[in-house]
């Protein structure tokens, strides 16, 4: 399988799937901008619109290197940034002159914003009839909710996601990421890739594909409906175990290190079960099958963790590994970035920073055989490609010189 090169001449020869098509990214933050990230990835032109002077604010979130955020280097790499104040009908003109050009735009403005602007989906795809739109928001673009603000921590608690995550004596919890932006990205992007499908196959028009941050952390909630719909049942919390699933959980080692161990197919469990010397467990006929496993959930993962608790971790997942019994320990950062498997599969890359230094990046999933992604650069300085832009939309030196004195860019 071919894998992104490590050096950065050799990506620019490798063919990538997205090579052509030109992406407009209006908006700031995470959900929007991680989309155009994928898109980036693999090959789209895209140009990032800031505003002048401050920029997303992502370029001051988290850790900072020489007063830029090392996440923003990260998730615009291979973009163009390019300063408009939105706001202002010439910077207006600028985005009308580029939508001429592009086949999709991301945005992930509250509803409404961008109409103010001149800049919604009804004034753009009439200049490009077939332009594709993603529009990312908190609750779509309609309903009784659309003109609330909305970040990824409100979508999760409106979604399902928060009320299952932790223990039950204990508060609700969130994962360290912002899952819920994360979600709406894939879901935006997947949603264009099918309209540009359609566009190739069926011509006519372009359309917008509306992702809510909220539906998107929904559309992931497996069986959390089903089973109220039709038995009232209402999930709850349950920390690390899987309810319904076993077994499935996480263990303490003899070291007090974690183990997870998912073993909650019939063969599986035969094996982990044999491994861990409970041959009594492994036969029972009450356990052959998960619906009979789930109701002895408890009596399992203590038998587990009786076994567990007298083994070192390495030890531990040794055996389990040795009986092909999917397992692992709980990573952290630092043992990722030493994990020989991640380096095998180029998901940890480096990459020179502007100014000297190097960034490790994560690498790009998925992985093309014929035509793979590829990181050009790291994300990029505040208006660097101003002038490149705006000059092949026909502005001349004295025309742009003349946007930046009125701070329209």
């Amino acid at each position: 399988m071919t894998k992104e090169s490590s050096c950065p001449g050799d990506q620019e020869k490798t063919p990538q799937p997205l090579e052509g098509v030109r992406v407009l990214e209006l908006g700031s933050l995470i959900a929007g901008p991680y989309a155009a990230s994928i898109l980036a990835q693999f090959g789209a032109d895209v140009i990032k619109v800031e505003p002048p002077g401050t920029g997303d604010p992502l370029r001051r979130w988290r850790k900072m290197h020489n007063d830029t955020s090392l996440w923003w280097y990260s998730q615009s790499r291979n973009k163009k940034s390019l300063t408009l104040n939105l706001k202002d009908p010439e910077a207006q003109a600028v985005i009308h002159k580029l939508v001429e050009e592009c086949d999709i735009v991301i945005e992930n403005f509250r509803p409404g914003t961008l109409e103010k602007w001149n800049l919604g989906w009804e004034q753009l795809s009439a200049i490009n009839p077939a332009l594709i739109m993603i529009r990312v928001s908190g609750y779509g673009q309609d309903g009784p909710y659309a003109a609330r603000p909305g970040f990824a921590a409100i979508a999760e608690s409106i979604g399902g996601m928060r009320h299952l995550a932790g223990y039950p004596d204990r508060p609700p919890v969130r994962a360290g990421i912002s899952i819920g932006d994360t979600l709406a990205s894939l879901y935006g992007v997947i949603g264009a890739m099918m309209a540009m499908h359609h566009l190739k196959v069926n011509g006519g028009k372009g359309q917008f594909v509306d992702v809510a941050l909220y539906e998107a952390v929904f559309g992931v909630m497996e069986s959390l409906i089903p089973e109220y719909g039709m038995f009232g049942f209402v999930r709850e919390r349950t920390g690390a175990s899987m309810p319904g699933i076993a077994p499935s959980s996480t263990y303490r080692s003899r070291d007090n290190r974690y183990i997870v161990i998912a073993a909650n197919s019939d063969s599986i469990f035969k094996r982990l079960m044999n491994a861990i010397d409970r041959p009594d467990l492994a036969d029972d006929p009450e356990l052959t099958h998960n619906d009979g496993r789930a109701k002895r959930s408890d009596e399992l993962d203590e038998a587990i963790e009786a076994w567990t608790s007298q083994h070192n971790l390495a030890d531990a997942l040794a055996v389990l590994e040795n009986a092909a019994v999917p397992s692992s320990g709980i990573n952290t950062a630092a043992e990722i970035f030493e994990d020989p498997h991640f380096r095998a599969r180029e998901m940890i890359i480096e990459r020179p920073l502007p100014g000297g230094g190097e960034i490790s990046l994560p690498g790009i999933v998925p992985k093309l055989s014929g035509t793979p992604g590829a990181t050009r650069w790291v994300g990029p300085s505040l208006g660097e490609h101003n002038s490149e832009i705006l000059a092949s939309l026909g502005y001349s030196d004295h025309d742009i010189q003349a946007l930046k004195a009125k701070e329209v860019i």
